[in-house]
């Protein structure tokens, strides 16, 4: 939905070693999930090529500069934001849709 777990360092336009993406945990239990999942989707051949997304300890949090919050909701008409992100938020609204809390001022 975000990315293709088959790309490294991609996410959409993006690319690049500033986008790593992965499962981060914080226990063993949730780090056996996440490689078992991947390897049930490799096994099943979910997808053409092999599973990359790295899985890795979550080291910390932290959050975006100030700017950066809620950047989507306030710049909704930025091309990035609206070519590339609002979408993806369209496509989950749909797939989702129970679970969906309409919160937007796009």
């Amino acid at each position: 939905m975000a990315h293709d777990p088959t790309q490294l360092n991609r996410q959409g336009p993006d690319s690049g070693t500033q986008i790593p993406l992965g499962h981060l945990y914080t226990s063993d239990e949730q780090k056996k999930v996440a490689e078992a999942y991947i390897a049930q989707l490799n096994a099943a051949k979910v997808y053409k090529k092999p599973i990359v997304t790295k899985v890795g300890t979550l080291e910390g949090f932290y959050p975006a500069e100030a700017y950066h919050q809620d950047y989507l909701t306030l710049h909704p008409n930025q091309p990035y934001i609206a070519y590339n992100d609002i979408p993806k938020v369209e496509n989950l609204k749909k797939i989702f849709a129970q679970d969906y809390i309409e919160n937007r001022r796009w």
